[in-house]
């Protein structure tokens, strides 16, 4: 059975009402010449997402993230189950106004320049002129395309960063409420990586939703409140990333001088470098840190010892697979 929690500690369900919920979500596709093969593709996805909390989809390539994606936005629709976007019922064609999508591959007209495809999608919902003079401008600068040079290229001429990023641009046009990204970070340098994540960390500071597929482990742990996790169309794990990676009771302590007769009995794994001391500490700290004051030792850090996300999410992939193995 899969693990599911929806609750979180850094959102109350109150204040926060959910934005995003399905309920038994099933997708099958036909394949084969004569379409007389069954492809499962979601297996009863249930999961939900709160106002104003950044949620991160994880999954293999093949696992359904993006047929969930596109479940939700109602390109495609289900086979069984139901779901809700912003309290309609999915496919509803007024909800499209205040929601924001980049695919994973964006195709835009390469003739255009980025000022000109963000005009081209402000037209599509309307919005009037005089507000889009002020925030296109705004979005150029938003995702670092403001210079003159880029916004006047057309977009044959854009690296993938570049269209990575005005497809961003194109995906906010409409000031929307809860924002879908498959795949942002795909393809980007460690520097468009940044770029990118501190973009949704602002759109998250401005109160925004956000739902976003991705491969790169270490961003989604540094910018989401909560996760699932998708594998061959079941979402066998779900929750704030303090729930499922849990609180460990080891602390990884890095420190010099003091003595160091006491530290070797109190701590594991000790490892002695260029005049610094690290190891870890089982239990409760703060003796130990006060005791440390005392001999004189400077201490440099101290962290709570937990397992990674990618170390918890490919143990989560190898559990499901020896399960199915039996």
């Amino acid at each position: 059975m899969p693990t599911v929690i929806d609750s979180t500690s850094a959102l109350s369900p109150v204040d926060h009402p959910p934005v995003v919920e399905t309920y038994e979500l099933r997708k099958t596709y036909r394949a084969g010449f004569w379409l007389n093969q069954k492809v499962v593709s979601l297996k009863g996805c249930t999961l939900k997402v709160l106002q104003g909390e950044t949620f991160g989809l994880l999954g293999p390539n093949g696992a359904g993230k993006t047929t969930l994606l596109k479940t939700l936005l109602g390109i495609v629709r289900p086979s069984a189950g139901r779901g809700l976007l912003l309290g309609a019922p999915l496919g509803d064609r007024a909800v499209k106004q205040r929601i924001g999508y980049l695919p994973e591959n964006p195709y835009f007209y390469d003739y255009l320049t980025g000022w000109e495809i963000l005009e081209f999608t402000a037209g599509l919902f309307q919005i009037p002129r005089s507000v889009q003079r002020q925030r296109i401008p705004q979005l150029l600068d938003l995702v670092g395309l403001a210079q003159s040079a880029a916004r006047k290229k057309q977009l044959r001429q854009y690296s993938k960063g570049m269209l990575q990023r005005v497809g961003l641009a194109q995906a906010l046009i409409n000031d929307p409420e809860l924002v879908f990204l498959d795949e942002p970070m795909s393809g980007l340098d460690p520097m468009g990586r940044y770029q990118i994540r501190e973009i949704i960390l602002s759109l998250k500071a401005q109160g925004k939703t956000i739902f976003f597929n991705s491969h790169v482990l270490s961003d989604v742990e540094i910018v989401c409140d909560r996760i699932a996790i998708l594998a061959e169309g079941d979402l066998i794990c779900s929750g704030s990333l303090h729930e499922l990676l849990g609180v460990a009771e080891t602390y990884t302590i890095k420190g010099r001088g003091g003595s160091l007769d006491v530290i070797k009995k109190r701590m594991l794994n000790l490892d002695f470098r260029d005049g610094y001391w690290q190891g870890q500490l089982k239990g409760d700290p703060y003796d130990f840190l006060s005791s440390l004051n005392l001999m004189g030792a400077q201490i440099i850090t101290v962290n709570l010892a937990r397992p990674s996300l990618e170390e918890f999410f490919l143990r989560q992939l190898g559990d499901r697979e020896s399960r199915s193995n039996r």
